[in-house]
């Protein structure tokens, strides 16, 4: 039987059930946890795109109500480099090469910090203005060590190995950039 009580100070609602039914709530409770947990599981969230970033955008893809903290990079345009005034920054990727890397970045963290839950990994091609983001690199984790560490660990890998390239628009000229962090780079010299 069920029964409803209301006063003005509280507001409850109790079920008695025989032994025989309460098992079967007891599964159906197992099994939407469950389920719930399917739905949660890990992901890796890549996108290159043209557009502006979204900070709030990056950050709710990788929310899990099985993690403590989520932990971003965000890469902005500064106004400077090396005393020259800079206009923009214009990105250029080997597209389906850069995701490549990117996909194996994700595994390498996955295997580095296996409680990382969800990694998002944006980045901006084209021109990128002054104060915008060009890069976006979101880690979720129960707790904060992995996720700090694990964005780090992205953003030095992404500099490192995917081929996305660099271009400074200065007031009175440009220069292409190599990350000083990539691999191909220090192999030429």
């Amino acid at each position: 039987t069920s029964f409803l009580e209301i006063s003005s100070w509280s507001c409850s609602l109790e079920t008695r059930l025989p032994s025989s039914h309460q098992l079967v709530v007891a599964e159906c409770a197992q099994a939407l946890l469950a389920m719930d947990e399917s739905e949660d599981v890990p992901k890796d969230l890549i996108k290159l795109k043209s557009e502006k970033l979204s900070v709030d955008e990056v950050s709710e893809l990788v929310i899990s109500p099985y993690c403590g903290a989520v932990s971003l990079f965000i890469g902005t345009t500064r106004n400077n480099f090396e005393g020259k005034k800079v206009i923009n920054l214009e990105y250029e990727a080997y597209t389906s090469m850069a995701e490549t890397e990117i996909k194996k970045i994700c595994r390498d963290v996955r295997q580095k910090w296996p409680s990382v839950k969800h990694i998002a990994v944006h980045h901006r091609l084209g021109v990128v203005p002054v104060t915008e983001a060009s890069v976006i690199i979101a880690v979720s984790a129960p707790h904060r060590a992995e996720s700090l560490e694990a964005v780090m660990y992205c953003i030095n890998a992404l500099k490192a190995s995917v081929p996305i390239w660099k271009k400074e628009i200065y007031e009175d000229e440009y220069s292409w950039k190599e990350n000083k962090e990539c691999f191909w780079a220090n192999s030429e010299k």
